[in-house]
């Protein structure tokens, strides 16, 4: 009795301390936690610790080996340096550390032996201490820690089973317990809850967001509806969308039973020339056309315009989401190699294997349907409507290919992130399906968003100096589409978005109609943790990393906009002969086309019109139409453009940037796909920080050869060397001359542009390493005409000193296929 006395004594005497305590935690949030050097979010707990290990630096981060401790989470395999600086505990949490890596973004975990190498699952069993863990990860990464000889065996095996088990549970699908184990804890909630949204940029889930869009844009004679508010219309698009003002919302309503799930012809942006962009769906078949419907369709489809509509077929010469996949799957095969096995693709076969993938031709294809888009646009006059099937894919990535070659303001990071969210997350892209975050069903799954990325990382290559954002920024959006951890790639529409984050339910009264209500019965569970956006980049990376986002550009004059009804139209009237007011035309395979059934409605006066149809491939009957644009794409530039005979002035900011199409002239997404590459070339054993890599020490051979040569050479001279310059050079736009090389058509190809030897080595920070290839060429080839494929200035190089680099000559035959090894 006396002892328990003394310690409820002792107790009650510790409980303001106690109180006090609990006090201060609560206060602290979502402060992280430090167990055994790990910087722990909120709730989550260490599974398995093992020391002396060393893990195997990139090229980005200096190569050689890092000493510190691996642990492995319920959410993640992190690897904490031994020097690393200690965590600052009211600093705000992070997701990932620089050296961490997702369980869910694990795709197969190795164990290499002595001599063996075995891809572990849950059910395995090991039959040796593994010396060397690989880990190869969805994003294109592989994350190497080499196990001292000092670390006790017992824990080499237990982390490796630990990782093995819990970065692919046994319950397919879990990808609600990855959440909880991130955002689920009570302090987590609380903390994404008082998160604020970036203000700088346009969410585009509002109607001011959209008016303030057409603001921008000077789209006075378009307005923002919201027929579509209740989804009733149709279930993928928007709650808003911007249609004409003369096209009142109970005229509109008629318009979406005629296109596929009701996606009708929408506007997307409007270029300062006049022009306007729209996306819609393909045309409904066996649906009959009353005259109103007629009127009212042909009133959406012109927008504002009152001349042109070139509608452009987009299924034709893209790639289909099936073909994208497999392009995909076979990039990650010759970039990783046989993960099973870690057998790689033989160096000189290894281009071929590039070129059989297809996923540069893909690029290139993309590229070069947004350039023509832009070239249309950039004539004024006339409305652009993108048409696919579905409008959920491809016509996501040309629309916003076409806004980031034409919009300087797209060309920002906080434009940019804008414009995914216009283009791909209120538009409805299907990212649940297309990324696939269950592993369930692979039957719908496709990386057509990361297409678009690399499409975008092309354009930033060759004009550097045009973007604010920079390629780390391409690179983390990236990685961050393969964690199912964020709001902006876990639903297909808005609609299902809706249903996740809040419980809204619709109740009508006569007096405020239908309003939103919160109801008891929805799909959402209280449970679930709040999802934050991918744009929280705070909540992912340090201040260091973020500041690497973001580059200086020169400040770009500002052009007078066009408003609606004050078009340029002073143009010949024999340009508009062939081509009267209200025609429709199609853009197919680069050709233009007027066929009697595009709009469906017009292919008889009886309001029905048949069911299947062919449209011709021919521009034989509208030649008054490719003299019009062509007459509208070549005319004359303003004063502060680029002239034809060379002399430059200050750049036009809304001059497209037609990036150049020829097979080596296409890159490969080095610091995104070649990441792991160097593991499958069988480089394990350990090298130190101050000793350079065997991959660098033959690229070093290799230039000084090329080095030796050029000097020998008797007839090298200063002119020739200027072909291998810095192409981070202020870059000016080449294609605001009206000759210009954009090699738009295939039948375009220079036969005097020597091939790049190098594309993509150089980054947005630090000098390049030393395994760097020579940079590649500069543009000033001969230039062509870039629309129509007619070549305007056909001229070869005279100079007689000039001789290609070593190589050139014996170059593969390209069908798509980058040298970029």
């Amino acid at each position: 009795m006396l002892t328990g006395s003394r310690t409820t004594f002792k107790v009650r005497q510790m409980l303001p301390d106690i109180k006090e305590r609990m006090l201060s935690q609560s206060s602290i949030g979502a402060r992280s936690r430090d167990v055994f050097g790990l910087r722990c979010l909120p709730g989550e707990c260490v599974l398995q610790r093992t020391v002396m290990v060393r893990k195997k630096l990139t090229a980005r981060e200096g190569r050689g080996w890092l000493s510190g401790t691996l642990f492995c989470t319920h959410f993640r395999v992190a690897f904490v340096p031994q020097d690393s600086p200690k965590a600052d505990d009211n600093a705000d949490p992070i997701l990932l550390g620089d050296h961490d890596i997702a369980l869910a973004s694990i795709e197969k975990v190795v164990a290499v032996g002595p001599n063996r190498t075995k891809l572990v699952t849950p059910n395995s069993s090991l039959k040796f201490t593994p010396e060397e863990l690989v880990l190869y990860c969805r994003d294109m990464r592989v994350m190497c820690f080499l196990f001292d000889r000092l670390t006790p065996d017992a824990q080499v095996i237990e982390i490796t089973y630990t990782i093995a088990k819990t970065y692919q549970p046994l319950k397919p699908g879990s990808v609600l317990a990855f959440q909880n184990a991130a955002l689920g804890s009570v302090e987590m909630k609380q903390f994404l809850s008082n998160r604020r949204r970036d203000s700088h940029m346009n969410w585009f889930e509002s109607a001011s967001d959209w008016e303030q869009e057409l603001e921008r844009c000077g789209a006075t004679s378009w307005r923002v509806s919201s027929v579509n508010d209740r989804f009733e219309m149709s279930n993928s698009l928007s709650k808003f969308i911007v249609v004409p003002q003369k096209v009142l919302d109970t005229e509109l309503k008629k318009s979406f039973a005629h296109f596929n799930e009701g996606r009708i012809p929408r506007w997307c942006w409007r270029h300062p020339r006049g022009s306007d962009l729209l996306r819609m769906s393909s045309f409904q078949n066996n649906i009959y056309h009353e005259k109103d419907d007629i009127r009212n369709l042909e009133m959406v489809l012109f927008g504002c315009q009152s001349s042109l509509c070139v509608v452009v077929e987009l299924g034709d010469e893209l790639p289909s989401p099936a073909d994208i996949q497999l392009a995909h799957s076979r990039l990650r095969a010759l970039c990783l190699g046989d993960i099973s096995s870690s057998v790689s693709v033989p160096d000189d076969k290894w281009l071929s294997t590039l070129e059989g993938t297809h996923w540069l031709d893909y690029i290139r294809s993309c590229l070069r349907k947004a350039s023509e888009v832009s070239c249309l646009l950039r004539s004024g006059h006339l409305t652009v409507a993108l048409q696919e099937v579905e409008d959920r894919d491809m016509s996501c990535v040309v629309s916003s290919l076409v806004q980031v070659m034409c919009d300087p303001h797209y060309r920002t990071q906080h434009g940019f992130q804008g414009l995914v969210q216009k283009e791909w997350v209120m538009a409805g892209h299907r990212f649940y399906s297309r990324i696939n975050y269950h592993r369930e069903s692979d039957k719908e799954e496709s990386p057509v968003f990361l297409l678009f990325l690399d499409c975008v990382w092309h354009l930033w290559f060759q004009f550097p100096s045009r973007f604010q954002l920079t390629d780390d920024f391409l690179l983390a959006l990236h990685d961050g589409v393969h964690l199912p951890l964020f709001s902006t790639f876990l639903s297909n529409c808005q609609r299902e978005r809706c249903k996740r984050s809040q419980n809204v339910g619709q109740l009508y009264t006569p007096v405020n109609g239908w309003r939103d209500m919160l109801g008891p019965d929805s799909s959402s569970d209280t449970s679930d943790p709040p999802l934050p956006p991918v744009w929280d980049w705070a909540l992912q990376y340090s201040r260091e990393r973020r500041d690497g986002f973001v580059q200086p550009v020169a400040p770009m004059p500002p052009l007078q906009l066009l408003q609606n009804g004050n078009l340029n139209t002073n143009l010949d009237t024999h340009r508009l002969a062939d081509a009267g007011p209200g025609s429709v035309f199609l853009l197919s395979r680069g050709a233009f086309t007027c066929p009697a059934n595009l709009p469906p409605w017009r292919s008889g006066g009886s309001g029905a019109y048949r069911k299947s149809h062919r449209r011709a491939l021919s521009c034989e009957n509208v030649p008054g139409l490719e003299r019009l644009l062509k007459a509208w794409a070549l005319t004359e530039l303003p004063q502060n453009t680029a002239t034809a005979s060379g002399s430059k002035g200050p750049l036009d900011p809304y001059e497209p940037l037609l990036p150049l199409l020829m097979g080596p002239c296409m890159s490969l997404w080095r610091e995104c796909y070649l990441r792991g590459a160097l593991h499958a070339q069988a480089f394990s054993h350990p090298v130190s920080a101050n000793r350079p890599h065997p991959v660098d020490r033959l690229a070093q051979e290799v230039q000084q050869l090329r080095d030796q040569l050029t000097q020998l050479s008797p007839r090298a001279a200063p002119d020739s060397l200027t072909m291998t310059s810095d192409p981070r050079r202020p870059d000016t736009n080449l294609n605001q001359s009206t000759n210009n090389s954009t090699f738009l058509y295939s039948a375009l190809r220079p036969k005097s542009t020597p091939p790049p030897t190098s594309t993509n080595q150089h980054t947005s920070r630090g000098p390049p390493s030393a395994s760097a290839p020579p940079p590649r060429p500069t543009r000033d080839g001969p230039k062509h005409s870039f629309l129509f494929g007619h070549s305007a200035v056909a001229e070869t190089r005279s100079d007689p000193r000039y001789h290609p680099p070593p190589g050139a000559t014996k170059l593969p035959k390209s069908n798509g296929s980058s040298l970029t090894s």
